[in-house]
């Protein structure tokens, strides 16, 4: 069974999932810890959750900035068996994620390809706004 566990500095990683919610509805494949809000760690938080895994599990790690504190914690449990840590992660990630059953190194490097292509500057298309005006 796949799980995912998402975490973040502060609200991010709830407001992702509160996101996620109204999108997809509720996932019980997805566990969300905001972190240094309170006082529990992300170490806590992430052996709790492996107290849940099985050895048939397939565990993604999700954390909200690439060498920041979560994920450097959440780097020390690579050494988990079936276990990755994708770092940086969008709604388009999430979104997509929650959606596998199953994933692999191949399939979750293309998952964060597909993401990184929903991230982009979008500017107003001029022609589009002149032809707008023609109808004022």
């Amino acid at each position: 069974m796949l799980k995912i566990f998402l975490s973040s500095h502060g609200h991010l990683a709830s407001g992702m999932k509160s996101s996620l919610d109204i999108l997809a509805g509720e996932s019980s494949k997805l566990t969300v810890f905001d972190a240094y809000v309170d006082e529990q760690s992300v170490k806590q938080k992430l052996d709790e959750f492996y107290e849940t895994v099985t050895d048939e599990d397939t565990v993604v790690l999700l954390s909200d900035l690439y060498g920041g504190s979560v994920n450097s914690t959440m780097y020390t449990y690579l050494t988990k068996k079936n276990t990755y840590l994708v770092a940086g992660i969008n709604l388009a990630f999430l979104l997509e994620i929650v959606m596998q059953e199953e994933v692999t190194k191949e399939s979750l490097a293309n998952l964060v390809a597909q993401s990184r292509e929903m991230m982009c500057l979008v500017e107003l298309n001029t022609e589009e706004a002149d032809e707008d005006e023609d109808f004022l």
